[in-house]
């Protein structure tokens, strides 16, 4: 029987990781959602809108793309150790600006942009399940993307290429009891969502995004959980998306499952939920 590697990359917000357990956490308030969605709300003039088939290009799309409002590097994994006991993992970095014009003042602390990051791990043997956030913006140094060598990050959070051609990538994150050091290689090539890229999200013009996945990505590292640090190998998945009015206003969001098979096949299977 085909095994389930990977089990769900679920509801946008990444407020839920389900890795083998099925646990999740509490979702953010639905004004909250829709508001990082682009729900049902008039966009602003000049932002940039997914409306077309484009050419991708890489490593350069592994970076941002300021001119929309929303965009996110999502990774999702399950990793084991040498004994068998199994994790699973999410790191996700959202970016989302206020405004679609850069915020001309002299203060350090002044942007349009907000980051917003999401870390959690599953111990699927105990069955525990811990998570952390963080939120900052794009001033300061406290959280930005930079494009060569590409590297997000929010505070000491970040994801990082280690190679000039940008399909090697490194995560890094610790917050209370929990921690992960992972260094991830691609097994497949980049796979383009929807028609090309382009992923419809409803019927009218914008209500799309541009999305690209990275669907097995050999995992090893660390990862430490109740202050316990453990060597893990394992498979990883990456999301990347950009839109600034993805859902229409009959739209709340959506669910999202990531499998990988031991076949070697991968699948993206999604239900997007009305009001």
């Amino acid at each position: 029987m085909t095994r389930l590697l990977i089990c769900t990359i679920a509801a946008l917000a990444a407020m839920t990781l389900l890795a083998g357990c099925g646990r999740s956490v509490e979702t953010p308030p639905e004004d909250a959602l829709a508001s990082l969605l682009g729900q049902g709300e008039a966009l602003p003039e000049g932002f940039a809108r997914a409306e077309g088939i484009r050419e991708f290009r890489f490593p350069d799309d592994h970076g941002a793309h300021p001119a929309y409002r929303s965009e996110w590097w999502y990774f999702t994994g399950n990793l084991a150790t040498g004994e068998g006991r199994r994790f699973g993992y999410q790191l996700v970095v959202f970016r989302f600006a206020l405004t679609p014009d850069k915020v001309e003042r002299t203060s350090h602390w002044a942007t349009n942009q907000i980051y917003m990051a999401h870390l959690a791990l599953t111990d699927v043997d105990a069955q525990k399940f811990r998570f952390n956030e963080r939120y900052a913006r794009n001033a300061a140094g406290l959280a930005g993307v930079q494009a060569a060598p590409f590297r997000v990050w929010l505070e000491d959070w970040q994801v990082g290429s280690t190679a000039e051609e940008g399909n090697r990538w490194t995560l890094r994150a610790a917050e209370g009891d929990i921690a992960i050091s992972l260094s991830l290689a691609p097994l497949k090539p980049v796979i383009l969502q929807g028609d090309r890229g382009l992923s419809r999200k409803g019927p009218e013009p914008g209500n799309a995004s541009y999305y690209y996945s990275l669907t097995r990505l050999a995992s090893e590292g660390s990862i430490t959980v109740a202050g316990e640090q453990f060597a893990v190998q394992g498979l990883s998945w990456l999301d990347r998306e950009w839109s600034s009015s993805a859902l229409n206003e009959e739209q709340v969001g959506w669910d999202w499952f990531s499998l990988q098979l031991d076949n070697g096949y991968d699948l993206m299977y999604y239900q997007l939920r009305r009001k």
